[in-house]
């Protein structure tokens, strides 16, 4: 990360973050608002996967230990904008991220690494920005699974829930040599469709993609055993 001047040499940690009881709440009522709405499941459970597999994502990279945990704490908060409705979400989260992060005395710089990474991590409007942001979408749009629907009659699924719930599993390789990238899914054919699974999620692939490159790695997709991208 390039050198700026900052106001403060104090490091805030994921613990730290964790323990705030706004982004506690912040996380609990956003997920409870999206429940409201008939959206998936975007509680601590994904948010804790989409922060376990960001760092994931910058420590078989090779990035600095320093990096893995910015990318740890912007999948923990980047899904907080969502109390203010779905949105733009990803830009409301930042201007809150922005005042929590400056208010606890994180310095200039990872605060604005960690606000362009949630700023921008929804594919109507976002980009890899830095690498913190590349680490965010990859962990975010691979948590494509059946535990995220909340709807228990499947004669009451939308397009979201069958997809989400046709996801058997998802896992998201990283390899340091060669540099790829690859989200491994299984998706129950009798549930939803390939196809239904890129009419909603095409977008997000292509975002995967850019932001893999930005990582200097090549992004994949293989999807029942079959290499897609």
């Amino acid at each position: 990360m390039q050198e700026t001047p900052t106001k403060t040499n104090k490091r805030i940690t994921l613990a730290e973050i964790k323990q705030l009881p706004q982004i506690q709440q912040y996380i609990v009522s956003a997920d409870k608002f999206l429940k409201a709405m008939g959206f998936t499941e975007h509680g601590f459970r994904h948010v804790t996967l989409v922060s376990n597999i960001a760092e994931n994502v910058m420590e078989l990279l090779g990035y600095s230990e320093r990096e893995r945990e910015l990318a740890a704490i912007a999948g923990y908060i980047h899904d907080i904008g969502n109390i203010t409705g779905r949105h733009d979400h990803g830009k409301a989260g930042a201007i809150m991220c922005f005042h929590i992060l400056e208010g606890i005395g994180m310095p200039y710089d990872e605060v604005a690494c960690i606000v362009g990474a949630v700023g921008n991590h929804e594919e109507q409007y976002g980009e890899a920005v830095n690498t913190i942001a590349a680490a965010l979408i990859l962990a975010d749009k691979s948590d494509v699974h059946r535990t995220r629907v909340r709807r228990r009659d499947v004669s009451q699924f939308d397009i979201h829930d069958r997809v989400n719930y046709a996801a058997t599993s998802s896992f998201l390789h990283v390899s340091a040599e060669p540099r790829e990238v690859t989200l491994k899914i299984e998706i129950d054919n009798t549930i939803s469709s390939v196809m239904e699974y890129f009419e909603i999620f095409m977008e997000r692939m292509l975002m995967c993609q850019r932001a893999a490159k930005m990582l200097d790695a090549r992004f994949r997709l293989n999807i029942n055993g079959a290499d897609i991208l």
